[in-house]
């Protein structure tokens, strides 16, 4: 079912890891299924959409609370 939402948990995890874990979410996902990657690594909200825009992925949300970042990401509906 298209813009379902999976949460992955990423905290304690440094960069590169958590744009890695994200993109392999992504790749998992069907399309129009949103990832929501929770993160406290402060370069984590650089590299993963980053790593979005590179792969063709959408960033649908970035928002911080202290050192956490929450990150809505989706794979296209048109994405094979």
């Amino acid at each position: 079912m298209a813009d379902e939402e999976n949460e992955i948990d990423l905290k304690g995890l440094k960069c590169p890891l958590p744009a890695l874990f994200a993109k392999r979410a992504l790749g998992k996902a069907r399309p129009g299924e949103k990832v929501l990657v929770v993160t406290d690594d402060p370069m984590a909200a650089i590299d993963v959409p980053h790593m979005c825009r590179q792969e063709g992925y959408e960033v649908v949300s970035l928002s911080r609370d202290g050192a956490v970042s929450r990150m809505v990401l989706k794979r296209p509906d048109n994405a094979r």
